[in-house]
């Protein structure tokens, strides 16, 4: 992989296309199914086993889409003690066929989704470059606080720093402040971008 090319590719991302930014939010409908999924998976009792049948009761009941339900497995299967990879690409695949099958104008947004949890399958197994592949074509699909937010943890994980602050800095530079006040959050509680604090810019 050229890494140099990589990180270019997502700076040049940055400044030719900001102003394609999307609202970065779910199907308002899903919300409260998501939210309830997102608690299960951080309660310090998380049982993968229970979290895993009340997704699919939540889609059985309509809650969650197809699309939703694969991408919350993949959370649970990728989750640190699970760490089940095999399942977890299974589940990327599935729900990438799903959201090609779907289509229509969240195409993009949920192809990301997938780009996103292959990226996040690699940090974890600490390959790095691969997860930066996929991070960034996450971003390209959707600009969004929390696929930057995976581009600049990969980019520090892989000792490309100058690289990761120069990217910080043209974001800032360019893009919504609601989208880079989000991102600042991140930095802000994300130990993975420690090296990045001494940047933040509060108002």
């Amino acid at each position: 992989m050229n890494l140099e090319a990589l990180v270019e590719r997502i700076l040049d991302a940055v400044d030719d296309e900001a102003y394609l930014v999307p609202a970065e939010q779910a199907d308002p409908r899903q919300q409260a199914a998501l939210d309830e999924i997102a608690r299960a998976v951080a309660d310090p009792s998380f049982d993968p086993p229970s979290v895993r049948r009340r997704i699919i009761r939540l889609h059985a009941e309509g809650r969650i889409d197809r699309i939703m339900m694969l991408s919350a497995l993949h959370v649970v299967a990728a989750h640190p003690s699970v760490a089940d990879w095999s399942e977890a690409a299974r589940l990327a695949g599935e729900q990438e066929q799903a959201a090609l099958d779907a289509g229509g104008p969240r195409l993009q947004a949920h192809l990301a989704s997938v780009d996103r949890h292959r990226g996040v399958s690699a940090f974890l197994q600490r390959h790095y470059e691969v997860a930066l592949e996929h991070f960034a074509r996450a971003f390209e699909r959707e600009h969004s606080a929390e696929n930057l937010g995976n581009v600049l943890c990969t980019l520090l994980a892989l000792g490309q720093a100058a690289e990761a602050r120069e990217l910080l800095g043209r974001v800032r530079a360019t893009f919504p402040r609601t989208l880079v006040r989000s991102l600042e959050i991140r930095i802000s509680r994300d130990p993975d971008l420690i090296l990045l604090r001494e940047e933040e810019r509060y108002e």
